[in-house]
């Protein structure tokens, strides 16, 4: 098997040569900026550069997949919101202390939103990824559900009050945020994506599970619907409380947080949807070692969590040591479990 053909037959549920190692989330460091000469704001904003760097998961990192969504800012910034850039050591975010809207009557995507800059960089990125390298690496776009685009476009307080106060009107809100989410996961789909990331930011620290089945199941099953490629739902944090729920949208994979036990997400799950994770980033990946990260590799690879991944973004200043030990790890728990399940694939 090549990396795309694991990749895509682990989201099946397919049989496999080895557990798929892929990155739905920047594993990008800046180290690795300067072994490629693309650093940040430039290598999130030009299309050449962006490819670049994210070629490094595939060609230097040994990950199965490449990734080169590397802020949350993309959608946003195309919509009108301020964004602060940053500098190489630091990624871009959106400005949510200034908010661009204050009712769901104001929403509207802008003539053009295709054409902007910054969503243009990651179309003409995806292409150049395809061509170059699509057919040996899956390449994993990623579109912002509509709970991350209510935070980013009326802030975080705001949105989760009009969500206490006015539950129909943030539905609407919803309702009309989705077709952002649509219409730039087409575009990358037609660009050449094998797999979207939908990152929808319902946290755990901040909405409860029957929050999440309230506002967001049925609208992350739609989405399942009209995205007409294998999607990986990603929320942070402790999310095993509306993992139920989230098993029953159809998405092909949750991308899931180490706050949650690997064995407990897995007997949740129970054959229905795969998952992928959940390698800690701030205090493992950036502050330990190779043998702390390989312990956590074996932990999920025993729980027979799907896909490994880190769990989020790696901090930026993450040891390369310890992202090539994600893979090496897996490959040596590969050969030492012969009869795995990964092996006899878990079709239901």
């Amino acid at each position: 098997m090549n990396s795309r053909e694991r990749v895509l037959a682990a989201l099946r549920g397919d049989p496999v040569d080895r557990p798929a190692v892929i990155n739905p989330g920047s594993i990008m460091t800046v180290e690795l900026m300067d072994f490629v000469n693309a650093s940040f704001p430039d290598a999130c904003r030009d299309p050449e550069l962006n490819a670049r760097l994210a070629s490094t998961g595939f060609n230097e990192l040994g990950f199965d997949s490449t990734y080169h969504h590397y802020t949350i800012v993309q959608e946003s910034s195309a919509l009108g919101c301020e964004i602060q850039w940053e500098q190489k050591d630091n990624w871009p975010t959106v400005v949510m202390s200034r908010p661009i809207w204050d009712h769901p009557d104001q929403i509207k995507i802008p003539t053009g939103f295709l054409e902007h800059p910054d969503t243009l960089c990651v179309l003409k990125a995806t292409e150049i990824l395809k061509t170059e390298i699509g057919a040996e690496a899956c390449i994993v776009g990623k579109t912002m559900g509509p709970w991350s685009l209510g935070y980013h476009t009326f802030g975080v307080q705001n949105f989760l009050l009009m969500s206490i106060d006015d539950p129909e009107l943030t539905k609407i809100a919803l309702n009309k945020l989705k077709e952002i989410s649509v219409m730039f996961g087409l575009a990358q789909i037609a660009a050449g994506a094998d797999v979207l990331m939908f990152a929808d930011h319902a946290t755990g620290d901040l909405v409860s599970g029957e929050y999440y089945k309230t506002f967001l199941k049925d609208l992350h099953a739609e989405m399942a619907e009209r995205l007409p490629v294998p999607l990986i739902l990603h929320i942070c944090g402790y999310t095993l409380d509306r993992l139920d729920y989230i098993c029953n949208t159809g998405m092909s994979c949750f991308h899931f947080d180490s706050k949650n036990d690997p064995q407990k997400a897995m007997d949740i799950a129970s054959g229905r949807m795969r998952l992928v994770g959940n390698i800690n980033c701030p205090i493992t990946m950036f502050s330990k070692g190779p043998e702390e990260i390989r312990n956590e590799v074996t932990r999920c690879l025993d729980a027979g969590v799907d896909l490994i991944a880190p769990e989020c973004a790696l901090p930026l200043q993450t040891k390369l040591e310890n992202i090539l030990e994600i893979p090496k790890a897996v490959k040596a728990w590969n050969d030492a479990n012969p009869k795995s399940v990964y092996k006899n694939g878990r079709n239901n």
